[in-house]
């Protein structure tokens, strides 16, 4: 007898040790487990959301598809759905379920899974909280069990469903209840029905296999989805009456991801792009919800693509290149452009990224300046070809002569001799003040500036640059910064508007007045391609020598756009049947398909009548065709070159397969006269009228 008690003491007291050292040692790891301060990324990301500037219709999404809804909006059947699948006891533990481990393990070795071993709490312990890796440990499950614990006691039941039901993933990409009630049966999770939430619950053992079941899997998803319901039942979610009722819910086709190809790529990357300008970084962008709503018109983007590629020729060469930009006069909205043909092919963005030679789009700016320091549009300029600056000769296109022009014969015919001559006049300084006020950034201008040939469009600039630009004339001389992004608005609701407050830099008559000369462009001049017949277009034509880059940028009082042609390789842009082209050709017939389409069902508005043009204009001069006129300052003026290879600001897209042009194009040697002819049989033989005393001269009439 003594020695058995003497072994029951002893195991009484080793126990009791054993027993001591346990809870010893729990409340150490209780205490030295203490609940993270951090979560998961992937647990609480919310990725973006990218809208056309309707709100509504979806460009793309970035990031994870996670969309956190209280747990107010989710129906109290689809919550006790997820309880009955994965935890039935989730109101009444303490977090933790022993019999639910064991059950884990006898429902692995039969093969017949009703519920997972872990409960709820434990789920979202693993997968919410960071520190807690998925490998399986006794240490990591320890640590599980002890988070968990401590989760229930400090934490409200519901505040653990809300969180798990925000943070599961459902399959199909999705990630929480929202998102899951879309990417299965396109609904918001309110509107699901008892039947649907049986199967999110079910989806949850098994998302990938689930996702889209068929054949075997989909018996064993219904298999599956017949367990929730039963589950469901015994916890007294629905009735059995309700059970008998419920059939499996037909599940929607899943959505394939947004593709990046086409001007999807190009839309999306200008977003990213404005975004991170704002202050938005990518983080910001993949994982805090952002709901962006930009300025692009869906049914214009296609337009822009459609304008292209109805106008462009069977067999133009793949290195020819075309960009358009569309901008809103009132507000700098970027409705529409053309990146390119195809995002995938090759990301250069021929309306963003591209900058060539403005060609004689440039003369608008030229125009502005002097009409701005009080130049009327009756003032004559020098229009015979060629003109001499510091000994170098600049001409007109075809070497034709005009004699004695004013700004609107000039600009109805791209005189360059006529722009030539109000540079030297006015100042070329004044002319890169109206430009930069017009929106061209000064670094574009910068080495251009002193060169007579500066109001003929040396420099290089965007065609979103140039809508920008334009858009200040159709505004009336109130510029406003072209944008992409309309707002932003954060996980929490709160919304950032784009300021399009726009800053006035041009008088209104001398914006009245550029317009009224770029309409004689449009009627009878070297842009009659682009001519709407049933409203008023304003704009100019544009080539630079050998036509390395053609444009035709024009605007009405509602939108302004600018479209351009250009090789990758600077060389001329040679189409096959055009030969070189001129801005007043495919770039002019691109515009107006793209502008008959925006304007359709648009009420046609009016451009205000001139301020400075007059019936009478009887201050004519014409010099015979020999006369020459020199101009000498007093520093010398570069000679007339456009800008050379290598120029930052002139540097070709990458080619089709990624690297550079193999070839290096050679100097220009014209310096950017070169433009489109007047539209006239003879143009070498068009020339002012004459004043007469009984028939005025045959010159557009303004009414002040």
């Amino acid at each position: 007898m003594w020695p058995r008690r003497r072994f029951l003491r002893i195991a009484l007291i080793g126990f009791g040790a054993a027993a001591v050292a346990a809870i010893g040692a729990f409340a150490v790891i209780w205490v030295l487990t203490p609940i993270p301060d951090t979560t998961q990324e992937l647990a609480t990301a919310q990725g973006s959301v990218i809208y056309y500037r309707d709100g509504k219709t979806v460009l793309a999404n970035r990031g994870v598809d996670r969309k956190n809804v209280p747990l107010s909006a989710v129906p109290k059947v689809v919550r006790e759905a997820v309880i009955a699948a994965e935890n039935r006891t989730f109101y009444q533990d303490q977090g933790v379920s022993l019999s639910g481990t064991a059950r884990a393990m006898w429902s692995t070795l039969t093969g017949n899974q009703i519920q997972g071993g872990s409960t709820i709490t434990q789920q979202l312990v693993r997968n919410y909280y960071s520190g807690l890796s998925q490998e399986r440990s006794i240490m990591r499950k320890l640590k599980e069990i002890m988070i968990s614990l401590k989760v229930d006691r400090s934490k409200s039941k519901d505040w653990v469903l809300e969180q798990y039901l925000n943070t599961i993933y459902f399959g199909r990409g999705a990630h929480g209840i929202q998102a899951a009630a879309q990417a299965y049966f396109r609904v918001d999770v309110g509107k699901l029905t008892p039947a649907q939430g049986a199967y999110l619950a079910a989806v949850i053992q098994q998302p990938s296999n689930f996702a889209n079941p068929t054949g075997a899997m989909l018996t064993a998803a219904q298999a599956r989805w017949k367990s929730v319901v039963d589950g469901m039942v015994k916890i007294g979610a629905v009735t059995p009456a309700q059970a008998a009722q419920m059939t499996f819910p037909e599940l929607k086709k899943q959505k394939k991801p947004l593709s990046l190809s086409g001007q999807n790529g190009y839309m999306l990357a200008q977003v990213v792009g404005e975004l991170n300008r704002m202050g938005y970084s990518d983080e910001d962008i993949f994982q805090d919800g952002l709901k962006v709503t930009t300025t692009f018109d869906k049914k214009l983007m296609a337009a822009a693509s459609d304008a292209v590629a109805d106008v462009l020729p069977e067999g133009t060469p793949k290195k020819v290149r075309a960009g358009l930009a569309a901008v809103d006069p009132g507000n700098g909205e970027v409705v529409a452009f053309y990146g390119g043909r195809d995002y995938a092919q090759s990301e250069w963005n021929s309306a963003f990224d591209a900058k060539v030679q403005a060609g004689s789009t440039f003369k608008a700016y030229a125009l502005a300046a002097a009409l701005q320091d009080g130049v009327p549009l009756t003032q004559r300029y020098y229009g015979n070809s060629p003109m001499y600056v510091n000994g170098a000769a600049i001409p007109n296109s075809g070497g034709s002569s005009y004699g004695s022009v004013n700004l609107v014969q000039a600009t109805q015919y791209s005189v360059n001799t006529a722009f030539v001559d109000l540079g030297q006049q006015i100042g070329l300084d004044k002319i890169a003040a109206a430009a930069e006020a017009a929106g061209i950034p000064a670094e574009q201008l910068a080495q251009h500036r002193k060169a007579a040939t500066f109001p003929l469009g040396v420099a290089s600039v965007s065609a979103v640059q140039q809508a920008g630009a334009y858009a200040t004339f159709a505004a009336g001389g109130v510029h406003h910064e072209p944008h992409v992004i309309r707002s932003v608005t954060d996980a929490s609701g709160k919304t950032r508007k784009t300021d399009t407050t726009g800053r006035r830099v041009f008088t209104e008559d001398t914006a009245t007045d550029a317009t009224y000369a770029m309409e004689q462009v449009v009627t009878s001049g070297t842009g009659t391609g682009a001519r709407l017949y049933d409203r008023p277009v304003a704009g100019k034509t544009g080539t630079t020598d050998a036509s390395a880059a053609v444009w035709f940028t024009g605007y009405t009082p509602q939108l302004s756009v600018a479209v351009d042609m250009f090789r990758d390789d600077n060389l001329p842009v040679t189409i096959p049947g055009y030969g070189e082209l001129y801005g007043g050709t495919l770039p002019a017939q691109i515009w107006k398909a793209f502008m008959t389409t925006a304007m359709e069902g648009k009420p046609v508005k009016e451009f205000p009548d001139p301020v400075t043009y007059y019936r009478w204009d009887n201050d004519y001069y014409r010099p015979t065709d020999d006369e020459e006129r020199e101009f000498a300052s007093d520093e010398p003026s570069p000679d007339p070159t456009p800008t050379a290879p290598g120029d930052d600001w002139n540097t070709p897209p990458p080619g089709d397969d990624g690297g550079q042009p193999e070839t290096t194009p050679p100097p220009s040697d014209g310096g950017g006269p070169d433009d489109e002819p007047p539209v006239t049989e003879e143009p070498d033989n068009q020339q002012p009228d004459l004043p007469d005393e009984n028939n005025p001269p045959d010159v557009p009439v303004g009414t002040r």
